[in-house]
């Protein structure tokens, strides 16, 4: 069976957006943020500066997972900008599935940290950062790619992984 959806995963500020668009875009495919699917509350908790529990992220993942199994069903490849950042929510995702395929940008702390205080207007803060890394399960499963590189590169070392 053939990926029909890819998870592009990883902390705040590695690059998922910038890389899943450009893979989305590569690919022909559909592109869709994960971060726009979280409800309100979530939004203006993270806003002020506070972590996400797994209570705040159960309703939000739900929604994720009806989206992909939208996806697979609709026959609608997707690539998909998703921190997904422990084993338990990438398997509520469904990444088990032979068609959803991870890729994990891996970075240092310092080298993200740099990035998101560059960034305006997110509504994730840098202090949030070491949160992310806290949580971050690495997975074993994925196609991992240094985010140390340029963008078209990332893509690229994508494309040659998935071929």
């Amino acid at each position: 069976m053939s990926v029909d959806v890819i998870i592009v995963m990883g902390v705040s500020g590695s690059g998922k957006t910038t890389i899943a668009q450009k893979l989305a875009d590569r690919l022909g495919w559909q592109f869709a943020d994960a971060d726009d699917f979280h409800p309100p509350e979530n939004v203006e908790k993270m806003s002020a500066g506070m972590p996400l529990n797994d209570n705040d992220r159960a309703p939000w993942l739900q929604i994720l997972r009806s989206q992909i199994d939208l996806w697979l069903d609709c026959d609608r490849p997707t690539v998909l900008a998703c921190s997904a950042l422990k084993s338990r929510y990438r398997c509520l995702l469904g990444s088990e599935r032979s068609q959803v395929q991870l890729v994990y940008l891996k970075g240092e702390f310092t080298k993200i940290l740099q990035r998101m205080q560059q960034r305006d207007n997110h509504f994730m803060k840098p202090e949030m950062l070491r949160s992310q890394f806290d949580a971050l399960e690495e997975p074993e499963d994925a196609i991992a790619v240094d985010i140390g590189e340029d963008p078209d590169t990332i893509v690229d070392r994508i494309c040659q992984s998935l071929s």
